[in-house]
């Protein structure tokens, strides 16, 4: 098994709540991970009909199998379940008593927010970070965008664009299907590949609406499936202007590059690198990493944000916390320039601030006259520099 940052905070979760759900996109290891944290505890997946059936026709009498507590895989197929699971973890004073998971928020957060207020902890957990991969040390940026974090490529050397379509037609077929009666499917997957690409760009929802041929109010609804099913993640603005006029519209990342550059057609690493994407794709990459690394902690040190003015200066990465105020920079430039830091300088000018980083794809590690740390991406990732406490 792949070792998980997330593990610590499973963990932690389960002696300060009486039951755990974590959530996160199928394929992601939380079925594996459970099982390695909590060995104990007996194991029961509602995709199983015979299970399923059981707990959709007498709750009462299948969750009584589990007097001290179980492991519930794929919770989502039966949301019932969490309003019968209310009067056990009432009664119960023994915490980490059940462990839940799911692959989508939208079908837990009514229930959890009107009767298990409290007495479920909920963790996210998403594909691997760049930490986490066994082949981290030996990939490019090109394979590292390509190939994504879901730990069965890495894991068992899947080729990707076999994956990647097997989990896309899975997620579209079975998943958006019990979210929302999408009929035309067609044209949500003609939306999805026009989402992607559209990564690392600011939401223009008329724009996209538009292109698709569907409505704004569609066009919402189905951005709002994709960030509950950890498909997309909206990177919001940040909110203080330092006297600038400011864009306050989010920006749309993929959760995984990989299944970006599935969805546009890259399906090799020179592919990639003739793209004019990978830009992008790499902005998107060191995001999200960032991003998964900050969530998995059991106490997140920052919150992330982007910040661009109305004539253009966009600083990718603006990390607040910890009395900081840490703006970053990502190019997917081998060699150093001085304009990669420009946005950096000139926002520390607006915001008083002191610090600051440029990730990039080249080999010089320095600290710059304006304290401005350049860096490879690995040593950014792998190291967690300058995100470190």
């Amino acid at each position: 098994m792949i070792p998980r940052l997330v593990s610590e905070k499973i963990l932690l979760f389960a002696t300060q709540f009486r039951a755990v759900l974590i959530v996160g996109p199928r394929q992601s290891g939380k079925t594996t991970l459970i099982k390695h944290l909590f060995p104990s505890k007996p194991y029961v997946s509602l995709e199983n009909p015979d299970e399923r059936l059981l707990a959709e026709t007498d709750p009462r009498g299948f969750l009584s199998r589990f007097p001290n507590g179980a492991l519930l895989d794929e919770m989502q197929r039966v949301p019932l379940l969490l309003n019968y699971l209310q009067e056990i973890l009432d009664t119960s004073k023994q915490d980490g008593l059940f462990v839940l998971t799911g692959s989508n928020n939208i079908l837990f957060q009514e229930s959890i927010s009107q009767s298990l207020a409290g007495r479920v902890g909920v963790v996210d957990m998403l594909p691997l970070c760049f930490r986490e991969l066994p082949d981290g040390a030996s990939l490019s940026m090109n394979s590292f965008i390509r190939l994504g974090g879901y730990p069965e490529i890495h894991a068992l050397h899947r080729k990707p664009e076999l994956w990647y379509a097997s989990y896309l037609r899975t997620f579209e077929e079975r998943d958006v299907r019990q979210i929302k009666n999408i009929e035309n499917a067609a044209l949500f997957s003609k939306f999805l590949r026009l989402c992607a690409g559209r990564t690392g760009q600011l939401l223009n929802m008329q724009s996209l609406s538009v292109e698709s041929g569907i409505d704004v109010r569609t066009a919402t609804a189905w951005i709002s499936v994709l960030v509950q099913t950890y498909i997309i993640r909206l990177l919001p603005a940040y909110h203080r202007s330092f006297n600038k006029r400011v864009v306050k519209s989010p920006k749309l990342y993929f959760v995984d590059t990989g299944l970006a550059c599935y969805l546009l057609g890259i399906k090799t690493e020179q592919e990639l690198s003739n793209s004019h994407f990978r830009g992008a794709l790499a902005e998107n990459a060191i995001v999200m990493d960032v991003f998964k690394q900050q969530l998995h902690l059991p106490v997140s040190n920052f919150e992330l944000y982007y910040w661009r003015d109305n004539k253009g200066i966009e600083v990718d990465i603006l990390l607040e916390g910890a009395n900081r105020l840490i703006p970053v920079e990502v190019k997917s430039g081998q060699t150093f320039q001085p304009d990669y830091v420009r946005n950096l300088i000139k926002f520390n000018q607006f915001a008083d601030n002191q610090e600051g980083a440029l990730i990039y794809d080249g080999d010089l590690t320095f600290t710059d006259s304006n304290g401005i740390q350049v860096m490879n991406w690995k040593n950014a990732l792998y190291n967690q520099v300058p995100f470190e406490k």
